[in-house]
């Protein structure tokens, strides 16, 4: 049996033959290490008169909603046998309870962990994933199956990778690819010149991309930064495999990545990286409340450093500049690549960003990576106290009565051409005062 504390990077559920299995990627003092979690079920509640076939594994319970309405909880093997009966009871117009909260999110909450954790059990050690393209792989990491999962206040010293990457425009092919973390620089390029300590050169995008992914496994970066790093660099970077035929095993048991479109409207583009997080220095800094007149690389770093990029056009001009560096000067357009990431770099550290995601997620149970979010932190906080007071919670917009939640006065428009105008927008108001 070992007792570990560390630190929760990120957090997956997956239907399995034997039911769902929740996988959380942990970081210690010592390594970064997996957890898995088998054979469990997703709940929901239902009032406990309703007649309904929920096709779930229904049970009495010792609980009530809000309104005293006693409610029963229906339990489910796999997450789409869940959603598929919530939707069969509100065809029936029956009230559902907490039927929205993720399986792998409450059996945390419920333990009262949000990042920082102890874990008790016995490892293991398991194999990676090995990468198509090189020699079988005998690289291990650990893992804990089924242990004890419990609250702790560890606080973790994270490995950060700056990354940026230069193409032949939007849509055109992969130049090179920069990184920073620690002392470490590096940046691959298509060209056919002689490898230095820094640059490593590619005959073609294929290769280049392969010795990308295999140095990146080597190097292990607990968090990858980097700007609109999500929606561009991480998107274009897997689709270039796709096109290649390469898998995007950023992961850290050699797991592939991929960056998703969210399941909130108007929310930006997800990274999923399986014992990585991701973080993109413009919705962090906005989420930290920092606020500027344009949050280009160039503006925010003239803004809080004094310093801009080596290439401060914009638009065409940028890319044309690019493009002539790539034909005729490749060591130069590699400094311009690292110095994007030592830009990003140093934003988050003067911003004492890394730091602020941690205690974010120490404080709200939110994933370190999510932005937004602020009814999921209340849930994270509030329901397992609400349970052990013998109560479940509605489903989020369930309650329809306007008069319990009026929101805010809103004056009606007045039409014309005016000066001095002051406008005042309260972010989250309600949640914050809560």
């Amino acid at each position: 049996m070992k007792r570990i504390e560390g630190f929760l990077l990120t957090r997956q559920v997956r239907d399995t033959q034997n039911g769902l299995e929740y996988t959380f990627w942990v970081r210690s003092d010592e390594e970064t290490f997996r957890v898995r979690v088998t054979g469990q079920e997703a709940v929901f509640f239902m009032p406990a008169s309703a007649e309904a076939d929920v096709g779930g594994r229904r049970a009495s319970l010792d609980l009530c909603a809000l309104d005293g309405t006693k409610a029963d909880g229906v339990y489910f093997s796999s997450q789409q046998s869940l959603y598929a009966a919530r939707e069969r009871l509100r065809n029936k117009e029956i009230p559902t309870y907490e039927s929205e909260i993720k399986a792998h999110d409450r059996y945390l909450m419920e333990r009262f962990v949000s990042g920082s954790m102890l874990v008790e059990g016995d490892p293991r050690e398991v194999r990676k994933t090995p990468l198509t393209w090189d020699k079988p792989g005998t690289s291990t990491f650990t893992e804990f199956v089924n242990p004890s999962i419990h609250s702790s206040d560890y606080a973790p010293s994270l490995r950060v990778l700056s990354i940026d990457i230069e193409t032949e425009g939007l849509s055109g092919a992969l130049y090179s690819i920069a990184c920073v973390v620690g002392d470490t620089e590096k940046v691959f390029m298509i060209g056919d010149g002689d490898d230095t300590d820094t640059i490593a050169f590619s005959p073609n995008e294929s290769s280049l991309l392969r010795a990308f992914i295999s140095w990146f496994q080597e190097i292990d970066p607990d968090v990858i930064i980097g700007w609109n790093v999500v929606a561009f660099d991480l998107a274009f970077l897997e689709k270039r495999c796709a096109d290649f035929g390469l898998p995007f095993a950023l992961g850290r048991g050699g797991e592939g990545a991929a960056v998703v479109s969210s399941q909130i409207p108007g929310q930006a583009k997800i990274a999923r990286v399986p014992g990585r997080v991701v973080l993109d220095g413009i919705e962090t800094l906005r989420t930290a409340t920092w606020s500027f007149e344009s949050f280009s690389l160039e503006y925010v770093a003239n803004e809080l450093l004094g310093k801009g990029k080596l290439i401060a056009s914009d638009g065409l001009n940028k890319v044309e500049e690019i493009n002539e560096l790539f034909r005729t000067d490749k060591a130069q357009l590699a400094e311009y690549n690292l110095e994007d990431c030592r830009l990003v770099l140093e934003i988050f550290a003067h911003a004492d960003l890394i730091n602020f995601v941690i205690q974010r997620a120490n404080l709200t149970g939110l994933p370190m990576g999510r932005f937004g979010g602020s009814v999921a932190a209340f849930e994270h906080l509030y329901l397992p106290q609400l349970h052990r007071h013998g109560r479940v919670a509605p489903d989020i917009g369930q309650e329809r009565d306007a008069k319990t939640s009026p929101g805010g006065y809103v004056m009606d428009s007045a039409p014309g051409l005016y000066d001095n105008v002051l406008v005042l927008d309260f972010k989250s108001l309600y949640p914050s005062i809560i």
